[in-house]
């Protein structure tokens, strides 16, 4: 029987496709993507040119298209960004924005995208687990947040263990006198379309949809003694 996991560190094959000596290639690749996209192209059809152009490997691809994005989409997205949250609603993607933090801290990868976004190569994928950085993850976000108006985490419900973490949630916010709601939705993506305010995630269709985001994880990886950070923002 296979032993809970107790952190999201580094996949077996990240050392090799996403260590720095494979940071040229990958943000090369990342800027011939964009010019693709931005002319046109299906993402599949434009990842497997660049991909082959490049000998990218499995992963190197999935970095590479959770990264790149247009030259419009980046300006677009940049003119949306809110950095002081003084005053603002903020709406986090819960599931988006916490695995990001949680595999921070345990060691591996992370990717700043070509939109200045955080986003994590592995993602949830129908279950969550907590680990042992999730109190902790938690409360650094929350620290992220302490200035805003009002914060409303949203869950994904459909992913197993949601209940739990809307539990973890709640217990963090009481403990730290800090007034959040926590909702879970079947889908969470619209609903916090719907909300309107500030949108904390790095999914590319709500940046690209929402009045206004934001990164949470800037703050958190600044305060991290060398975060791995895949930097496709780079030259």
């Amino acid at each position: 029987m296979s032993q809970r996991p107790t952190q999201r560190g580094p996949h077996p094959r990240d050392a090799q496709d996403l260590g720095p000596k494979a940071w040229p290639k990958l943000r090369e690749a990342a800027v011939d993507l964009g010019w693709l996209l931005g002319r046109g192209y299906k993402e599949s059809s434009a990842l497997r040119v660049v991909g082959d152009k490049f000998q990218l490997s499995k992963r190197q691809r999935d970095a590479l298209i959770r990264s790149a994005c247009s030259g419009e989409q980046q300006r677009q997205r940049a003119a949306k960004q809110v950095r002081a949250l003084e005053g603002r609603a903020v709406h986090v993607d819960a599931f988006n924005v916490l695995i990001c933090v949680e595999r921070a801290l345990g060691g591996g990868p992370l990717l700043l995208g070509c939109d200045g976004a955080y986003r994590d190569l592995g993602g949830v994928h129908g279950s969550w687990r907590s680990v042992d950085h999730t109190l902790q993850a938690i409360t650094l976000v929350g620290q992220v947040l302490a200035p805003a108006r009002s914060v409303h985490w949203w869950i994904d419900r459909p992913v197993s263990n949601s209940g739990k973490l809307a539990g973890l949630l709640r217990q963090v916010s009481e403990e730290r006198d800090w007034l959040w709601q926590v909702s879970l939705e079947d889908q969470v993506d619209p609903v916090l379309l719907a909300q309107g305010g500030v949108s904390a995630s790095a999914d590319s269709w709500i940046l690209d949809e929402c009045q206004a985001w934001t990164d949470l994880l800037g703050p958190v990886l600044a305060g991290l003694a060398h975060p791995w950070v895949v930097d496709f923002t780079q030259p």
